[in-house]
């Protein structure tokens, strides 16, 4: 059975592949839905090839392809309307916001917290929560489908492939420190 609760995923959690690969995985998990955009995909990507221009611009449209068929009504779309009237200190953002509110999601993952502020989306519903407090939240929720999640990502990653503790180094250098905490407890099972 599917979670009710959506949030859209910020083009900055997506754009570093061991965070957009594990946010990945936990939403295959169906303890929520997870949401994006044509127009955070273009960010996320854009960005990523212009730090990263040794990377092929066809593999990740294959990744973003993968994506979209992967997680089940992810890509939300009929939002643009709503762009306009929402304040933010970045114009630039309205349209996560717009998506969220379109698609029903509660909540934005996002690094960027000053970027939604609560005062901003309060009237629509929506809060934004850093991706450590999401993944934290999740395992409160059920530890169970997250220790798996971790696990099949983990056990993904061959090229190098890496120990319980490498991988956790890998999850901290994505600010996902409290996630890492409680990981540790569980690195027998990951």
């Amino acid at each position: 059975m599917t979670s009710n609760f959506a949030v859209v995923y910020d083009a900055c959690v997506l754009y570093p592949a061991p965070l957009r690969d594990l946010l990945m995985r936990l939403a295959l998990t169906d303890l929520y839905r997870a949401k994006w955009t044509n127009q955070i995909h273009d960010e996320w990507v854009r960005n990523l090839l212009a730090r990263r221009p040794e990377l092929s611009a066809d593999r990740l449209a294959g990744t973003r392809e993968l994506m979209n068929r992967s997680v089940r009504d992810s890509l939300v779309f009929g939002y643009e309307h709503l762009i306009e009237s929402i304040e933010l200190p970045d114009p630039d953002d309205r349209h996560v916001v717009a998506a969220a509110i379109h698609s029903g999601s509660e909540a934005i993952i996002t690094f960027n917290m000053k970027d939604f502020p609560e005062a901003a989306l309060k009237e629509f519903n929506v809060e934004a929560i850093h991706p450590d407090d999401f993944v934290v939240d999740l395992f409160d929720l059920n530890a169970g489908k997250v220790l798996a999640a971790v696990a099949d990502h983990r056990a993904s990653l061959k090229n190098p492939p890496k120990s319980p503790s490498e991988y956790l180094t890998t999850l901290s250098a994505q600010g996902l420190t409290q996630t890492v905490l409680i990981l540790t407890q569980y690195s027998l099972a990951i």
